[in-house]
């Protein structure tokens, strides 16, 4: 398959698809875009801002605002009123957070108690813990996983977006981002499922607090610069930006119980692929992946528009796009 046989293909079978920027050996070799979409139009890139929030948590630990993933989350929260009865939030660390670990009162995402809300850390905390106690089960959790954004927050005296501006997406030529806060429940829906570029924001609550679960606007080619940022064990053009420590731990391969992740393992809010050829991915819905294989020292972006229960990207990337890259 060549370039252009690639492009028909993406627009006949994964029509949402609107950009694609691929890396071989640190060199661009890859980029093409749909759905008139250019190379630097933003999509909202779903559940892989959870990856880019993992990096962020790296960089406030190398920088010792936060003192380790097994620091309570408590710890953050000295004004928080604890739920009478709970118990099992006292032992809950930002690990069980960074992991999917950690146990909630809830069956699925609470969406409409948190987003409606005046705190949305605090009101996910309510959800926090149980009677069941923590069992380590894999909990897969989008809403509530907002509690990280206040333990950054607390750690650093800085909003999300300040933080991440600052620390990541202009260290590496990112556009400076802003937030943006949806005053109403159209405006949050029609920020999820519009189809059209998106500006460079990130999704914040009330108080300006970015959200960790989804929310972050990227193109391919910045999502690209992540990728090869983890690629190069957190280097960009020869400063370390995140530690390489980070990097290898972020990415160890936890088992993931059930039937419904497609046999994938989990690191800290990364998808591990391929643990043995060491390839891992940012995943959100709709389709948007940053794709890392290390052994071929490959990066693969794509970016997509609105379009739910889009489960077979990965599989596509790796059956289509990886092995067009691979001769390039």
């Amino acid at each position: 398959m060549n370039k252009d046989e690639l492009h028909k293909l993406i627009d006949e079978k994964q029509p949402n698809i609107c950009q694609v920027i691929a890396y071989k050996n640190n060199e661009e070799v890859y980029s093409d875009e749909w759905n008139n979409y250019k190379k630097d139009d933003c999509v909202h890139i779903m559940s892989a801002t959870k990856s880019i929030f993992a990096l962020l948590v790296g960089i406030a630990i190398d920088k010792g605002l936060i003192k380790s993933v097994d620091d309570k989350v408590l710890d953050y929260f000295n004004d928080y009123k604890i739920k009478r009865g709970e118990k099992t939030i006292y032992d809950i660390t930002i690990k069980h957070l960074l992991t999917m670990r950690a146990p909630y009162k809830c069956k699925g995402d609470p969406w409409s108690k948190v987003c409606s809300s005046d705190n949305w850390t605090y009101t996910s905390l309510d959800f926090l813990g149980g009677r069941k106690g923590i069992t380590n089960e894999f909990n897969y959790q989008t809403v509530c996983l907002h509690i990280l954004s206040g333990i950054l927050y607390k750690a650093t005296n800085m909003k999300t977006v300040d933080f991440s501006n600052e620390y990541l997406f202009e260290p590496l030529g990112i556009t400076k981002h802003i937030n943006y806060f949806a005053e109403t429940v159209e405006e949050h829906k029609h920020f999820t499922i519009d189809k059209l570029p998106k500006d460079n924001v990130w999704f914040c609550d009330t108080d300006g607090l970015g959200t960790p679960g989804y929310g972050l606007c990227l193109s391919a080619n910045d999502m690209a610069k992540i990728g090869l940022l983890c690629l190069n064990n957190g280097k960009h053009n020869d400063k370390q930006i995140i530690s390489s420590n980070w990097i290898q731990e972020m990415t160890k391969p936890l088992v993931v119980e059930g039937d419904n992740f497609r046999g994938m393992l989990y690191g800290y809010l990364w998808w591990i692929i391929d643990p043995q050829n060491n390839i891992f991915a940012a995943i959100g819905n709709s389709g948007n992946v940053i794709y890392i294989n290390n052994s071929a020292n490959i990066v693969i972006s794509v970016s997509s528009y609105f379009k739910p229960t889009i489960f077979d990207r990965v599989d596509f990337i790796q059956e289509y796009i990886e092995p067009l890259i691979s001769k390039l």
